[in-house]
């Protein structure tokens, strides 16, 4: 599904460059959850961000099903992004302003779906919701959510538009252990019911039980730990 080929990517400054990451090559095969681990700072976010089309590699090919995304027009990999990738990050990056099911629907509303006035879009939602312990909540606000409430809601906003892949970058970076573990356990169900693949960015050794493969990144490689 996705293949990533001698990837490399340098920072310049006026002093000097930071090489990050130094010729990465993977594949991801499709429903497989794979994990990246390394130490804060490995370039584990930025190997992600580049797999997902929201970072230029200095160096290097990614080609997501059968297209280097990278040669691609921006509103071509715009579209690819927001209908075949999803992302969830640390951070929720809910809107305040709007509730549960408005947050949800906004990845939708972003990708043209406007057909969520028939409720069509509205309908799936709320499935999605309750079947990640939310149906009682499509109410309420950000505000109102617990830390790992708005997590599974970052989620179900991942989910919306069906992706046939999942970007996780320390999705469990602000929970405590067993809500984190939960939230990883919510992704590994959803990702074999849907047939998607998941690719999890963590320095949390915890999480890695739950990968098909497990890679470490350390001084810009990427090795296969099992």
């Amino acid at each position: 599904m996705l293949e990533a080929k001698n990837i490399h990517k340098i920072y310049s400054n006026t002093d000097k460059e930071l090489h990050v990451l130094k010729g990465i090559n993977l594949n991801i095969e499709k429903e497989k959850f794979i994990s990246v681990v390394g130490p804060s700072g490995a370039g584990k976010s930025t190997l992600l961000h580049i797999l997902g089309g929201l970072d230029l590699p200095t160096k290097g090919n990614v080609i997501f099903e059968g297209e280097d995304i990278y040669k691609l027009g921006d509103l071509a990999l715009c579209r690819i992004r927001n209908i075949k990738m999803g992302f969830v990050f640390q951070f929720y990056h809910l809107l305040s302003e709007f509730t549960v099911l408005e947050n949800v629907l906004m990845a939708a509303l972003v990708n043209g779906q406007r057909s969520i006035v028939n409720g069509r879009l509205r309908k799936k939602a709320g499935e999605l919701l309750k079947a990640t312990g939310l149906g009682e909540r499509t109410e309420h606000f950000p505000s109102q959510l617990s830390g790992g409430e708005q997590q599974r809601v970052a989620i179900v906003r991942a989910l919306i538009n069906q992706p046939q892949i999942l970007f996780c970058d320390e999705p469990t970076g602000n929970l405590d252990s067993k809500t984190g573990n939960d939230i990883i356990s919510l992704i590994k169900k959803i990702s074999k019911e849907s047939k998607m693949a998941v690719i999890l960015v963590t320095h949390n050794p915890e999480l890695l039980n739950f990968a098909d493969r497990v890679y470490h990144l350390s001084d810009g490689m990427l090795v296969n730990s099992n």
